[in-house]
């Protein structure tokens, strides 16, 4: 009540401050079409108009301010917000350039179109007559601009999103959302069902976000005011999530399933697996009901069905044969209608064959009984609730990791380092990773060396999260905070040296796979770019199958890359991790990589688009053509003894990469 109380005081003292500044600057004349600008005091005015967009951001960033600002549509026109500028005739205006005001702008133009936005929904609502744009075209252009910023959907911002000023990230997503909430889903229900295929397709770990969006497209199928005949794609989606079978196809709830599964013959459930391991591979969904089915096979003795309920292929069988007694336990503790993606987890696991690596099986069978810390138990209640056991939970996703490896993502931490290392040991070192969750969940520490001195997490002062995080799977939550201090703590323990850090941190931490060869594009002490040439044609040598003797990369390696935003600008330094170089099925040589951030199809400008799916790329990866993705690179290790000849690399080769790279993030240094 009193959070509420105060909330609604803070509401009302932004609203009389906003009204007040606006009406100052409506006084100044800006906004009378017959008055030219130029004419006008220049400092009084823009000075004003400075506040207005000041007050009305901070109206944007608390609850009900959105609110406000449409009820006062008319006002902001006739003072003149948008007066002299493309603003001024909403009939000009362009989605795309829109999207780029919005997420990419200065604050000021961001500001101005999230408020020209609100405009236009008043105009589209009936709620506001303007003589240049009528109603339709301004629901088709807020139509179009919500299609194009589709990925704040998921509720998760992109590194350029997060690093913005002035919270103007968050401001963007609050006022999307607020579109959506007033237009409704329904006019943009291909794109989103589009969207949802496209982070499907990259098989996250987590996909709570995803089904609250499939969720909104049931609710647009089963709206009788919304034409939705033809929209296969969209009753997959929504099939798959809530009755992948035709014994649940109406979800009719856990209980009342597990009942009708006790009616079915062998025939009948043999169907129901096919059907389930079916949906869970091609969309990637699992839904409840799948769980519920695979705990059935096991309490009723079903055990022969649970192989073609996973979807397993030969090599998958194969390992269920060999350790049928720990995969059987694993899902007696871990799969639960609340834990359904550790059945998606555990098919995969099977599949690539995880558990012949010495050391996994053991170290499963410890997780299993593994005795978890007051603390860790904690936090783990506290973000996935008290429905099971907090091991339950942790075994859940420690499965759903060793299956899905490129499927997680850092989300909105800035722990990249930490999160490229979880899906590394997954796929390529799994008992390590085993190890460290064991460390980490039962005794609050984990353990490294670093230049043969050992280094505890415990007792170390937060890294680069201040903040423990809570918007991730059950194996970060534990183990990033851990990871992300011993990090740093590796960089304290270089003190100074001649070369980035990176350079000695990174095999220490990562693993003795890690090369000890390394460039970095800049020098470290002036921060400009040197021999830029060199660097690009021993990256080449290095790594391009063409001029390193067609030597493929043995373990994945971490690297650097300069983030740029949708028009080429520089966001930030980002860790990924090539994983391997390849011709995709036309004939070019692409870098495929993983991407730790939770969506890994960005726009990197001059036409560099990240691909997810259609050229070569498993789950999970991202993938440029070799110079695309070169000229985005900013560190990168590589095996000293196995450099091919740095002449041979085409000068033409070389000069595309730096002049996308000078065009790019190059030009502050």
């Amino acid at each position: 009540m009193i959070s509420s109380q105060q909330d609604s005081q803070s509401l009302n003292r932004l609203t009389s401050h906003f009204d007040e500044i606006l009406a100052r600057f409506a006084k100044t004349g800006y906004g009378d079409p017959d008055i030219l600008p130029q004419l006008l005091p220049p400092t009084a005015a823009q000075a004003t108009k400075t506040e207005v967009l000041a007050a009305a951001k901070a109206l944007m960033a608390i609850p009900g301010g959105m609110d406000v600002l449409y009820r006062r549509v008319k006002a902001i026109e006739s003072a003149g917000v948008f007066a002299h500028s493309d603003w001024a005739q909403p009939a000009i205006l362009q989605p795309d350039l829109a999207k780029r005001s919005l997420r990419e702008g200065e604050a000021v133009y961001t500001l101005i179109e999230v408020l020209s936005e609100i405009r236009l929904l008043a105009v589209a609502s009936g709620d506001y007559f303007h003589p240049g744009i009528s109603a339709e075209q301004a629901g088709n252009f807020l139509t179009q601009v919500m299609a194009l910023n589709l990925d704040l959907l998921s509720g998760q911002m992109t590194e350029a999103d997060r690093e913005r000023p002035h919270n103007l990230g968050t401001i963007v997503q609050t006022h999307y959302n607020y579109l959506l909430d007033r237009l409704g889903y329904e006019s943009i229900l291909d794109s989103l069902v589009g969207e949802v295929e496209r982070q499907l397709v990259q098989r996250p770990v987590q996909t709570d976000s995803i089904k609250q969006m499939i969720v909104q497209i049931a609710k647009c199928l089963l709206d009788p005011d919304i034409e939705t005949s033809g929209m296969h794609r969209a009753e997959k989606l929504v099939s798959a999530t809530f009755g992948p079978t035709e014994a649940c196809s109406e979800d009719p709830g856990v209980e009342v399933y597990a009942q009708r599964l006790t009616t079915m013959d062998e025939k009948a459930l043999r169907h129901e697996a096919e059907t389930f391991s079916r949906s869970m591979h091609e969309t990637g969904l699992v839904s409840p009901y799948h769980a519920v089915f695979v705990r059935h096979l096991r309490s009723h003795g079903h055990n022969d069905l649970i192989a073609p309920a996973l979807g397993l292929s030969i090599t998958g069988n194969d390992v269920l044969q060999c350790f049928t007694q720990l995969i059987h336990t694993l899902i007696d503790e871990a799969v639960f209608p609340d834990t359904p993606r550790a059945v998606y987890g555990l098919a995969m696991m099977l599949e690539q064959g995880t558990l012949f690596t010495p050391g996994v099986a053991s170290g499963l069978w410890r997780q299993i009984a593994l005795k978890l810390s007051d603390d860790t138990s904690e936090r783990l209640t506290t973000v996935f609730g008290d429905a099971h056991p907090p091991r339950v939970f942790l075994l859940a996703g420690v499965m759903t990791l060793l299956g899905l490896p490129m499927g997680v993502g850092q989300g909105n931490n800035p722990t990249c380092q930490s999160v490229i290392g979880l899906s590394m040991w997954a796929f390529n070192d799994a008992d390590y990773l085993l190890q460290l969750v064991a460390w980490a969940a039962r005794d609050d520490e984990i353990l490294m060396r670093f230049e043969g001195q050992p280094v505890s997490s415990r007792g170390l002062e937060a890294g680069l999260a201040k903040t423990p995080p809570i918007d991730v799977d059950p194996v970060s939550l534990v183990l990033v905070p851990h990871l992300d201090r011993i990090y740093i703590e590796m960089g304290r323990l270089c003190g100074t040296r001649d070369d980035d850090l990176h350079r000695w941190i990174n095999p220490e931490f990562y693993g003795w796979w890690v090369s000890h060869g390394f460039r970095v594009v800049a020098d470290i002490h002036t921060g400009m770019v040197t021999d830029y040439d060199g660097f690009i044609r021993n990256f080449y040598a290095s790594y391009h199958p063409y001029y390193n003797g067609g030597m493929p990369l043995i373990h994945p390696q971490p690297a650097g890359i300069a983030v740029t935003d949708s028009a080429a600008r520089l966001v930030g330094r980002h860790a990924i991790a090539i994983r391997r170089v390849a011709l995709d099925p036309e004939g070019d040589m692409r870098v495929y990589f993983y991407n730790p951030n939770n969506d890994s199809g960005q726009d990197w400008g001059q036409g560099i688009n990240c691909a997810i799916q259609g050229t070569g790329e498993r789950f999970g990866e991202a993938s440029l053509p070799f110079a695309e993705f070169a000229s985005r690179l900013f560190v990168f290790h590589y095996d000293t003894l196995e450099v091919g000849d740095m002449n041979a690399i085409l000068a033409a080769d070389v000069e595309r990469v730096i002049e996308l790279g000078r065009g790019s993030w190059a030009k502050e240094f």
